[in-house]
């Protein structure tokens, strides 16, 4: 079996997640890979695009599946900077991705077992195996700068 890289894509994701960023975005960055190939990028664009759901997560699943030509992305592997939330969690489950690789959990929104396990729930006819904190201090890093900007431009 060989080795997968999951810090160098991660570092794919997290170049995504500074496209958020600089557009002012929640910076969160997501790729999917398939056979050592990116086929999927995203990074949060809900307030650009004025969509609830335009997830980092969501939008490099959608990517994915247009390049492959079908909804199932079998075989894939997504790699996203912060664990999921509940809608990414069943959109995940739902495009049948074989691993999620996640840095930082979301203790106040994660669907990956932080604050509610839909990944792992067993009654779904899909599984997905999970790998987290995979650079770890960088995704949780680049989500505190900008909330703490945040912060400090709403209180001037």
């Amino acid at each position: 079996m060989a080795v997968v890289n999951h810090a160098g894509y991660m570092r794919e994701a997290l170049a995504e997640a500074k496209k958020a960023y600089g557009l002012g975005e929640v910076p969160v960055g997501a790729v999917v890979v398939r056979d050592g190939e990116i086929i999927g990028r995203g990074h949060n664009l809900r307030e650009t695009l004025k969509d609830s759901t335009a997830h980092a997560e969501i939008l490099a699943m959608r990517e994915a599946a247009r390049i492959v030509g079908d909804w199932r992305l079998n075989g894939t592997v997504l790699y996203s900077t912060i664990e999921p939330c509940a809608m990414c969690a069943g959109a995940i489950i739902q495009f049948r991705v074989a691993t999620l690789v996640y840095g930082a959990a979301d203790p106040k929104a994660g669907a990956a077992g932080s604050v509610i396990d839909v990944i792992g729930q067993p009654r779904f006819n899909h599984r997905v195996e999970v790998v987290s904190g995979v650079l770890e201090e960088e995704c949780r890093e680049i989500i505190q700068k900008f909330f703490r900007e945040l912060r400090e431009r709403e209180e001037t």
